[in-house]
């Protein structure tokens, strides 16, 4: 049974290797859910590509534009920092690839964690900036977090 990935960060350079990697093992994994923070385009082309349950899109601008893109398509479509935090705890999801950049990945990795999601890390800003935090809640919650590099 394939694992179910959320991949934040998805039209980043981690976040389209990783792409590449389920495009090659299509057996082993199922696109659950895709963010992105500002590129609606390349958000857009992947969600049509993968047929993720949802996306998330940070920019709140381009919220619409990607809602009348993807909604025919049956994908759910959400826009704001929040709603990637809110997302990353669907039903389906078994591993979280934090690939944002920056602080923003702080609160949808402590999200993930709290829900029971396995974590690969690839925002180092998250641990830089609440790395105690992060770890002792994925102790507390008995999940693993893995360190991603490009």
């Amino acid at each position: 049974m394939p694992k179910g990935i959320a991949i934040l960060g998805s039209t980043g350079s981690i976040g389209t290797q990783a792409l590449d990697v389920v495009r090659e093992q299509p057996d082993h994994f199922q696109v659950e859910l895709l963010t992105a923070g500002r590129n609606a385009d390349l958000l857009v082309a992947q969600a049509l590509e993968f047929k993720p349950n949802a996306v998330v899109i940070a920019d709140t601008a381009q919220l619409d534009r990607v809602k009348d893109a993807l909604f025919p398509q049956g994908i759910k479509v959400f826009g704001g920092l929040e709603a990637i935090a809110q997302a990353v705890t669907m039903d389906g999801i078994d591993v979280v690839l934090t690939a944002m950049v920056g602080y923003a990945g702080l609160r949808p990795t402590l999200a993930a964690v709290e829900a029971g999601k396995t974590i690969a890390l690839a925002n180092k800003e998250t641990l830089v900036v609440a790395g105690e935090l992060v770890t002792r809640a994925a102790r507390e919650a008995g999940v693993n977090i893995y360190p991603v590099d490009s």
